[in-house]
């Protein structure tokens, strides 16, 4: 099977701890994992679970990768924050895309830059 990647897509305007940022990649992860095809899920751990956090600098942004991910009929999901913490409740922090074939997913987030 080709390569089966995720790739998760944070708002860097939201200026969040690492911890916080930390967790939001992880509910990102999971909320792929269930959505995923159940064949590609099985290929993506057997590859490793290769996993990818991006970044965009705002909500309008990230949108815009969460449909044209759709479009392309792409797992997908958002994360949506509780508020606990750091941001106000309902704040938009991540996308979460796959997993699914990496040449497929790369189509919607190739340009974009790693988050350091």
């Amino acid at each position: 099977m080709n390569e089966i990647k995720q790739v998760i897509v944070v708002r860097e305007d939201l200026k969040l701890s690492r911890g916080k940022l930390a967790v939001q990649v992880a509910h990102a992860s999971i909320i792929g994992y269930e959505k995923a095809d159940r064949r590609i899920v099985e290929a993506w751990k057997m590859q490793g679970q290769k996993k990818i956090v991006l970044k965009v600098n705002s909500l309008e942004e990230l949108m815009k990768i969460k449909e044209k991910a759709e479009k392309m009929g792409l797992p997908t999901g958002i994360v949506v924050d509780a508020g606990l913490t750091e941001i106000p409740p309902g704040t938009i922090t991540a996308v979460v895309i796959g997993p699914d074939e990496a040449k497929k997913i790369d189509k919607v987030t190739g340009n974009l830059p790693l988050l350091k």
